[in-house]
């Protein structure tokens, strides 16, 4: 330990010594480059314990915090983890192991037709890591959160509870929380709707299962934009739907396609405010030209608002829910993406007709989202907490997006890596790759090195030569940014690009 204390304390000052005297780097930063550059050379081996925070503060002449700090970010980095009772540890490589092979004992039931369906989607899964903050697409600003706030109204929550209301609690939702979501969405997104048609639930995935189980029967036809979010897919695919990829164009989904080549189906599954991956924002000529053709065709909508704040907030649209005079649209809205994704709440607004059975699958199934978790967010909303945090939300991706977009389009300079420019405001940004560079091929490398992107190949529902990555740029704060994205270049200056 002393050792390594001096070893991290000399560089610390040779770092400050020769840091440029315009550098605005906080002293945060320059600790956490020395560390990072020390764990991935291999100067500090795996499974070593670090100095405790209080003893390597001293010895840099810094607080305490500055110290914890810097080990939150190389744990959300997943370079380090914290042990209980000894500090923090260098994160051993994860070392592939070979499965037992189980032998399946012929009296064993089988799985069902959708259990196999479902069973074969396993490695085609789109995740994020829970440690791999920098780039994963579909993350929030989580730094800030109004973490306090939150902790407050949770405490009160717990304070006042009764046990009479630790019981069961509504499949559907708590009804105050439903009047004030139904309440937001005629004010920001000129939806009417009953409360009754509201309903909870932990997210946009969970809205589609349910939908697709009440709705779809195995080789039913639902139509998706082509390229679609692969987890959507994923999950339609596994209650073995037909789906039809419907191509883009500068509006949205093409309707025109579609009616030439006679395509009906129950389904219809659109990101219309901005379409992922590509980020097209759907006009309101082609939303209604939508309303039509589901009309025509008998089908019903899926509109997945997925992070509407962002994309409308400025410029709104009217929703294709607003525009839908049949009630042949289900509105699926989150506040994973707007929050933090390990909050797992969201909504549906659906139809009068599809209310009953909706609300008996969630009592069978999943019964209902945590009510402390209802609770903290229904008050969230009345103290205008939620609206606070919308423009500072918007403030910051902003701020970060146009960040992200500057520097990375300076340190991929002449590399095949092209950032596409799009005015839509989004968590995430999409980078072409020039031919003959293998999106797969970079995804991997990244993985490797604790840096998440999606491929967007994998999005398409058709096959196409396409390559190009997802990237999140809004989760951690600029300077790490800028670091995290010079970080990538030298790995893949190292391993794809050619010298």
């Amino acid at each position: 330990m002393p050792l390594l204390l001096k070893k991290i304390a000399d560089e610390y000052r040779h770092s400050k010594a020769n840091a440029v005297k315009t550098d605005k780097e906080k002293k945060y930063i320059l600790i956490y480059k020395i560390l990072v550059k020390m764990i991935i050379k291999v100067e500090i081996p795996e499974n070593t314990l670090l100095p405790p925070t209080r003893k390597l503060a001293e010895v840099l002449s810094v607080s305490r915090s500055t110290i914890l700090r810097v080990y939150d970010i190389l744990i959300l980095d997943g370079l380090i983890i914290p042990t209980q009772g000894s500090g923090y540890q260098i994160k051993p490589k994860e070392r592939k192991v070979e499965p037992k092979q189980e032998s399946i004992h012929s009296s064993y039931p089988s799985f069902s037709k959708i259990g196999k369906s479902f069973l074969k989607l396993g490695p085609n899964l789109v995740a994020n890591s829970g440690q791999d903050l920098a780039f994963s697409p579909g993350l929030p600003p989580l730094d800030i959160f109004p973490v306090n706030q939150w902790k407050n109204l949770s405490n009160k929550y717990w304070k006042e509870i009764k046990f009479s209301n630790l019981s069961y609690s509504p499949s559907s939702g708590m009804d105050r929380l439903k009047n004030n979501i139904a309440n937001y969405l005629k004010l920001t997104r000129n939806i009417h709707c009953d409360p009754v048609q509201v309903i909870i639930v932990s997210g946009s995935l969970q809205s589609i299962y349910l939908l697709g189980s009440i709705l779809l029967n195995p080789r039913d036809k639902v139509i998706l934009e082509d390229p679609s979010f692969p987890n959507v897919s994923a999950i339609l695919t596994g209650l073995m739907a037909n789906i039809i990829g419907a191509p883009l164009d500068t509006e949205g989904i093409d309707i025109a396609y579609l009616n030439k080549n006679q395509v009906k189906a129950k389904l219809i599954h659109v990101t219309p405010s901005c379409q992922y991956p590509m980020g097209i924002k759907m006009s309101e000529a082609r939303r209604e030209e939508l309303v039509a053709f589901a009309s025509k065709n008998k089908s019903l909508i899926i509109e997945n608002d997925y992070e509407h704040e962002l994309h409308n907030y400025h410029k709104p649209l009217p929703a294709i829910y607003s525009l839908d005079k049949e009630s042949r649209t289900i509105y699926l809205g989150t506040f994973n993406r707007m929050l933090h994704p390990s909050l797992r709440i969201g909504y549906m607004v659906v139809p009068h007709h599809l209310k009953a059975p909706l609300e008996i699958m969630l009592k069978h199934s999943h019964r209902f989202v945590a009510p402390s978790i209802q609770f903290v967010l229904n008050q969230f909303i009345e103290k205008k907490y939620l609206h606070s945090h919308v423009l500072n939300l918007i403030e910051t991706v902003s701020e970060r997006a146009s960040f992200f977009k500057q520097n990375f389009t300076t340190i991929f300079k002449d590399t095949p890596l092209q950032l596409i420019e799009n005015e839509t405001l989004s968590l995430q940004t999409l980078i072409q790759l020039n031919e003959g560079v293998k999106d797969e091929e970079i995804f991997k490398i990244l993985t490797q090195n604790n840096i998440s992107a999606h491929s967007l190949h994998k999005c398409y529902l058709t096959p196409t030569n396409q390559q190009g990555l997802i990237m999140g740029h809004c989760s951690i704060p600029k300077p790490i940014i800028k670091n995290k994205l010079n970080r990538m270049r030298n790995i893949l200056d190292n391993c794809i690009f050619e010298p």
